[in-house]
């Protein structure tokens, strides 16, 4: 009877370890896979001319994907400069000011964001983002604002700063949950410190919270980031994708990577070394998007681990 459930028990160990190392070798076996699709169109074009080339003419067999990169630095860079100060912000308020009831109740609303498709998200900006960019943004900036980056002859609305609007509202709740934790998890006795100087609420916050929680809020921002550069359908559906546009405004049209991928895998099959290109830019995005994620995760748990 004991040697039979000690049997059990180790069965059940041995299970959950397989399980477990499977788990965490689907990153590597994606990879892998990725690199092995991708082989044919490496083994012909240097990589660095793939990254540099601006010149994207699949029947010609040019896959230059430096439009495409360049897209995705625009959006990504938008959506950053919208989420970062609204999220810390926001995360500040419902740490430090907001009632505990206030608190409960907007909460779970921000985390009902994450819990939204992108598709919605896309919706959402082609019926009131892009309208609004188109009608009333895009105007402004042509009367008062006559300079880069904000000159720009395409006046449909589907654009760069469309999409980095929709990105941006994407990447509040993991951005203001994650600060939260970390403000919560700064020992109060800091900011008694602060006010006991004779600081006000405010000053307390920003010179001792913050700067105390500053490492996990540049990993609330990585991890941000990461969550813009790979979205792909709400960026698909508003940010304009006009194939070998190069944007240099943000009213500009942009083709990031992830719609690339979605837009044109399966569609030119017959195309050599098409598909390969395709899956190069697939590995490229999913090693980028894992570095942030990886570096951002790092910081964090460092964070709450020296403040517990």
């Amino acid at each position: 009877m004991i040697n039979a459930r000690k049997l059990a028990d180790r069965l059940t160990y041995r299970g959950m370890l397989a399980l477990c190392a499977f788990i965490i070798s689907l990153t590597f076996l994606i990879a892998a896979g990725l690199f092995w699709r991708a082989w044919p169109v490496l083994s012909r074009t240097a990589v660095w001319t793939m990254l540099f080339s601006r010149a994207w003419h699949p029947t010609e067999g040019n896959f230059g994907l430096a439009s495409f990169i360049i897209g995705t630095f625009w959006v990504t860079a938008i959506s950053m400069l919208i989420s970062i100060p609204l999220s810390i912000l926001t995360a500040v308020y419902l740490a430090e000011y907001a009632p505990r009831r206030v608190r409960e109740y907007l909460r779970p609303l921000i985390d009902l964001l994450a819990g939204i498709s992108p598709v919605i998200f896309g919706v959402w900006g082609m019926l009131a983002i892009v309208p609004l960019v188109r009608d009333y943004v895009m105007p402004f900036a042509s009367r008062w604002l006559p300079f880069f980056p904000f000159v720009s002859d395409n006046y449909t609305g589907f654009c760069a700063l469309s999409a980095g609007i929709v990105l941006a509202v994407m990447v509040f709740p993991i951005m203001i949950s994650v600060v939260e934790d970390v403000i919560l998890a700064v020992p109060v006795e800091i900011k008694e410190a602060a006010l006991s100087l004779g600081t006000t609420k405010w000053e307390a916050v920003r010179w001792a919270v913050l700067r105390k929680a500053k490492p996990g809020i540049i990993a609330a921002v990585i991890l941000g980031l990461a969550r813009a550069f790979g979205e792909t359908m709400a960026v698909l559906m508003v940010a304009g994708c006009s194939l070998g546009s190069l944007p240099r405004s943000i009213f500009d049209a942009a083709y990031p990577l992830p719609a690339l991928i979605a837009n044109t895998y399966g569609e030119m099959m017959s195309i050599p070394l098409y598909d390969a290109a395709v899956m190069f830019a697939a590995l490229m995005l999913m090693l980028i998007t894992a570095g942030f994620n990886m570096i951002g995760w790092g910081l964090l748990i460092r964070t709450l681990r020296r403040e517990w």
